[in-house]
Parts: structure tokens; C-alpha cells; sequence
């Protein structure tokens, strides 16, 4: 048979029920042929027996330490067929065609180098963690004293997750996410990959950054739509806000002007500093807040490591 066009790559971390569900909504919705190879990062589930004894067709690379989203996808990524490659998250399932249609986009839309499409939550909702804007000052601004978060409909206020945008339309964006991203293989190798010392979270948007800096322009479409869990492959809370954290202290460093970076760093200080001290307060008064008091508590705790970001 003729080698296909497309490789997709999924990376799982102890999702061996969610993973075996992605794959299986790949394959019944998707008409174009492609590869699958499936990095399993030294699960302890199961995994990498269970998704290779229902799945006979997938290509598993099963490692014996967790290397890392980023490492893994690029591990893969050296042993991926054809001239596109698609990364899929393990906790998500793809609608009817999705992946037909990011295909076909992608090949209309040379000039976008990297495309995602739109992606929902389980119950249908929107999910707009599918892209974003980048990181500026402005936007660590708004984030930090509370106006993203009064005013989520606003664009200029909450930047970064474009204002009230529904993900209903054709839109350049400067990020796309990595739980459904595509790219041309040779753009890809020319980027060199994602960068490895984003172990998880911040990966996606250094690469688009990079591709943005030789010219292209991502684009998402609404055509190509996948419901997303967001956070299921995650062990706990706290360690994706520290690591997601971390990400964003690591993309000011590569990609802000550096007379902004300490400024960048000191409003990351004091939003988690001013989360932690009103949560506390809350937590006072109303029980049901001593969970969020917890995780702020923590966050503030560990603030030495997440302010140094990933080197």
C-alpha cells in the first residue's frame, strides 16, 4: 500500500481508557489514510499493553521514564510517514471528519504553516482552549489585578483567550493548541520540533512563536471539531498550575522584549500572592472556598520554583 500523508502522534501519561477511546474515535471518523504512533511515557496503567492489543495497526513506543510531552512528540515525530503530522491529545475524541477537514484546510492554507480546529467539552459546550493570543505585558496585566477574569467577553481586556470569540469562524491566531495541531513535516524539522525544555505546558505556543517569526501565520477552523477534557491526563491541580507557570515565565525569557521579563515576573508574583491571600480570607468565612485556599496557598509556597521557569 502507498505510504500515507498523514502521521498522528499521541502522547499518554496513565490514560489508557481515555487514550483506547481517542484512537477509536480516530479511526471511525476519519477517512484519510494515516499512521499512528503512540508514545507511552512509562505509564503505569497499562497502557502500552492494552492500546497495542486492541489497536494492531498503531506504531507504540513504549519508554521506561516519563520524558516529557514535548520530548516524546519529537521522539515520534523522527519516525512519523508523509508530509503532515497531526498531534492529538489522549484525552480527546474526534467529531465526525475532523480530521478530513484540518487536512484539507491545512493544504488551502500554506500561508498558516500550523493549524488547529475547535474543540468542546464532553457535554457539547464550547472549550476555547483550543488557541490563544500570545503572552504579552499588557495581558499579564489584566490577568494578574483581575480584569481577564471580570471582563472574559472583552478583548481587550482578556486578550490572550480573544475576548467573547466563539471559535465559530476562520480566524489567524498566534497559538494553536497542542492537543489538536497539525503541521507540514518540513516546517516541523526546520523548527527543529518542540523545544525539550518545555516538559509540559508552553511547548505549543514557543513553536508557533518560532513558525510566526519565519512568516506563517496559524489558523484555526471550526470545521475540524474535537471534544477535549482539558486537564484529564494531568495527576493533580497544583502541578499543572506550577508546571503551566513555569511555561509562562519561559516564553517571556524567549519571546518578550527582555526589559519587559522582570516586570512579567513580578505580575506573576503578585497574582498568585493576591489569589492566595483572598482565598485565604474566604476560606474564613466560607468552607467552600478552603479548597482554592489550599492550591493558592501551595502555588504561593512553590513560587521560588515556578518564577525561575524551565532551563
Amino acid at each position: 500500500m502507498p505510504q500515507p500523508d498523514l502521521t498522528v502522534i499521541v502522547v499518554s501519561y496513565n490514560t489508557c481508557a481515555l487514550t483506547l477511546a481517542c484512537l477509536r474515535t480516530l479511526h471511525a471518523t476519519t477517512q484519510t489514510p494515516f499512521h499512528t504512533i503512540v508514545v507511552d511515557n512509562a505509564s503505569q496503567d497499562g497502557s502500552a499493553d492494552a492500546i497495542s492489543a486492541a489497536f494492531a495497526g498503531v506504531e507504540m513506543i513504549a519508554l521506561s521514564e516519563n520524558i516529557g510531552f514535548a520530548a516524546a512528540n519529537n521522539l515520534a515525530a523522527t519516525r512519523a510517514q508523509g508530509d503532515w503530522l497531526l498531534l492529538l491529545n489522549p484525552d480527546t475524541e474526534c467529531h465526525g471528519g475532523a480530521v478530513d477537514h484540518l487536512l484539507a484546510f491545512s493544504r488551502a492554507h500554506p500561508e498558516a504553516g500550523i493549524t488547529g480546529g475547535r474543540t468542546v467539552f464532553p457535554d457539547g459546550s464550547l472549550n476555547i482552549a483550543s488557541c490563544w493570543q500570545r503572552s504579552t505585558l499588557w495581558s499579564t496585566f489584566c490577568r494578574a489585578i483581575g480584569l481577564a477574569a471580570a471582563f472574559p467577553r472583552s478583548e481587550r481586556l482578556n486578550p490572550e483567550a480573544m475576548g467573547g470569540w466563539q471559535r465559530d469562524s476562520e480566524r489567524e491566531v498566534d497559538i494553536v493548541v497542542g492537543c489538536f495541531l497539525m503541521i507540514r513535516r518540513g516546517l516541523w524539522d526546520r523548527l527543529g520540533g518542540f523545544d525539550p525544555r518545555y516538559f509540559m505546558y508552553g511547548e505549543e505556543a514557543d513553536l508557533c512563536l518560532r513558525a510566526r517569526a519565519l512568516g506563517f501565520r496559524p489558523r484555526i477552523t471550526p470545521d475540524a471539531q474535537i471534544m477535549h477534557m482539558v486537564g484529564a491526563a494531568a495527576n493533580a491541580r497544583i502541578a499543572k498550575y506550577v508546571q503551566s507557570t513555569r511555561a509562562r515565565v519561559t516564553l517571556m525569557r524567549d519571546h518578550w522584549p527582555a526589559w519587559q521579563v522582570p516586570l512579567g515576573r513580578t505580575l506573576l508574583w503578585l497574582w498568585a500572592g493576591g489569589r492566595a491571600a483572598s482565598f485565604a480570607a474566604l476560606a474564613r468565612v466560607d468552607a467552600r472556598r478552603h479548597g482554592q485556599a489550599v492550591l493558592w496557598s501551595e502555588m504561593w509556597a512553590r513560587r521560588r520554583e515556578w518564577l525561575g521557569g524551565y532551563v
